[in-house]
Formats: C-alpha cells, sequence, structure tokens
C-alpha cells in the first residue's frame, strides 16, 4: 500500500510538471535571448475623426468610403465666399497701411524746414555781428521760434512714422487671420490612410469639430501581446521582432518589426505584462484584427 501511494503522489507530481512546463509555452525564452510570443493581435497605430474647423455648407466632398489618401489632400470644401472677401479687404487694408508706412516725405519736409530755419538764424546772427541791432529782437526771438518749431515738427513726423509702421504690422497680422481663416474652409488628411467613412456629404451645414470623414492609417500596425514578467528583460523596449502572420487568403507573412512599448502595469491575475510592436504593412496585405505569433530576438 505504501508502494502504491508513492506512486500516486509521483504521478500527480509529473503532471503538475508537465502543466506548468505547458503554460510556460505559452511565452517561453528560447536559446539565445529570444523571447517567443505565440499570441499576437494587429491593431491600427492611428485613426482619426477628421472635423471641420469652420461652419458653413460644405460644397464639395472629394472621398468616399474604401478611397486611400494621401497626407495634406483635400479631402472636403466648406463654401468660402465670404472668407475670400476678407481676405481681399484684409490685403488691400495692409497695402494701404505699408505704403503710409514707406512714405517717408513728412519727416524729409520737416527736416528741410528746420534747415532753412536755421540758415536764417545764422544769417540774422551774422547781420546783428558786423551791424548791431540791424535786427530786432523780436525778429530774432520769431526765427528761433521758427527753428524750435521744425525741430518739433521732426519729432511729429518722425513718431506718426512709427506709429504707421505699428499699423502695417498689425494689417499684416490682420492679413495673415484671414488668409488661415480661408485655408479652414479646406479640410485636409491630416494622414495618409484609408476613408472608412463619410459622415457628411456635400451641401449639408457642418459646424465646427463636427467630423467629416474617419481615416484609418494601415501602413503601420501594432501587435500588441503579453509576456510573463519573468521573462521581461530592461532592454525589452527598442528589440528587433519577428513577426509571422496568419493571412487569410495565402501563406503565412514574416516580417520583421521592434518593440515600442512595454507596459509599466503588471496584470495582478496573469502576472504578465502587455507589450507593442510596431510593423511595417506596404503592401497593405495585414489588417486589424488578425493574429499572429512573435519572436522577441536576443542581443547579438
Amino acid at each position: 500500500m505504501a508502494r502504491n501511494s508513492f506512486r500516486r503522489n509521483f504521478g500527480r507530481a509529473a503532471m503538475a510538471a508537465g502543466l506548468l512546463v505547458w503554460v510556460g509555452g505559452a511565452a517561453a525564452q528560447a536559446p539565445k535571448g529570444r523571447i517567443e510570443v505565440p499570441a499576437m493581435l494587429l491593431r491600427l497605430v492611428e485613426q482619426v475623426d477628421v472635423p471641420a474647423r469652420e461652419s458653413g455648407v460644405l460644397a464639395a466632398v472629394h472621398v468616399g468610403e474604401g478611397q486611400m489618401v494621401e497626407q495634406d489632400a483635400t479631402i472636403a470644401e466648406i463654401d468660402d465666399a465670404e472668407a475670400r472677401i476678407a481676405v481681399e479687404r484684409a490685403t488691400l487694408e495692409y497695402e494701404i497701411a505699408r505704403a503710409n508706412a514707406e512714405n517717408t516725405v513728412n519727416v524729409r519736409f520737416a527736416k528741410k524746414s528746420v534747415e532753412v530755419a536755421e540758415a536764417e538764424l545764422q544769417r540774422s546772427l551774422e547781420t546783428n555781428q558786423r551791424y548791431p541791432k540791424s535786427v530786432s529782437q523780436t525778429e530774432l526771438d520769431r526765427l528761433r521760434l521758427l527753428v524750435e518749431k521744425g525741430r518739433l515738427e521732426i519729432e511729429q513726423a518722425e513718431h506718426e512714422s512709427r506709429i504707421a509702421a505699428l499699423t502695417r504690422q498689425v494689417k499684416e497680422n490682420e492679413q495673415r487671420a484671414a488668409q488661415q481663416k480661408l485655408s479652414q474652409h479646406k479640410i485636409v488628411a491630416p494622414l495618409s490612410g484609408l476613408v472608412v467613412q463619410v459622415y457628411r456629404h456635400r451641401g449639408e451645414w457642418v459646424k465646427p469639430g463636427e467630423v467629416v470623414v474617419r481615416i484609418l492609417r494601415l501602413d503601420r500596425l501594432r501587435a500588441e501581446g503579453f509576456v510573463k514578467t519573468e521573462l521581461l528583460r530592461e532592454d525589452l523596449q527598442g528589440r528587433p521582432v519577428r513577426l509571422v502572420v496568419n493571412l487569410f487568403d495565402g501563406p503565412d507573412m514574416e516580417l520583421p518589426g521592434k518593440i515600442v512599448f512595454v507596459d509599466p502595469e503588471i496584470d495582478p491575475v496573469n502576472n504578465q505584462v502587455r507589450i507593442w510592436a510596431e510593423v511595417e504593412n506596404r503592401q497593405l496585405r495585414l489588417r486589424p484584427g488578425m493574429r499572429a505569433t512573435m519572436v522577441i530576438e536576443g542581443k547579438p
């Protein structure tokens, strides 16, 4: 009976050891520091709901569902007739302000007037030196007043010139603001990707922040999975990976990637850590939702 009890206990211990080996195989460390992760899920790296930035009637929508778009391509336009008029008005006002700022006639005239008044005063003083009291004190005071007046007119003209320069800057900023407001009537794609939903159509009224088009980026995807904490390494982020994706319509596809994120939190239930690897999808054969296996390469 003791022998049979020993055999039963030994069998249970062997089964438990086998179970631990099987569970550990979910993300087992391969030779040379590699880590194998058998369950990865492809997800989107970027997706965006493109909003309107101005209110108005949609004059045109240039894309449809299933269409690929390039970054900065115009995908829709809001009626901009009023904004164009505002730009023209701001441009004319800027040109007037620029012309006033570049006009130095008043400053040059004031300086020339001072030169004439100073010369006349100097001649009168020299005459009085040669012929005393030939020029009255009243006349000299009048000439001195003309000189002082001319100097003040120079200051006033220079002050007006500075004001004109500042006005030009203000009008230039207003022109830029009007042009910026005009540009916001064009709705552009913030990234290259696939249009999957068009929410608003030509002739409809849109408000700022209202979503017009939804775009998914497909040329780069994220493979997301979990690694047991005992397999974590400090240098895990940034290490190269090999991803094998199960395609629906052909043989498995293998491609390289890189670990870009290691979650600092540990799941208290399964004692695992979430990791992300990004892979290129230039041929667009991969789709979000596909499953894959991944090998994290060890350092040489």
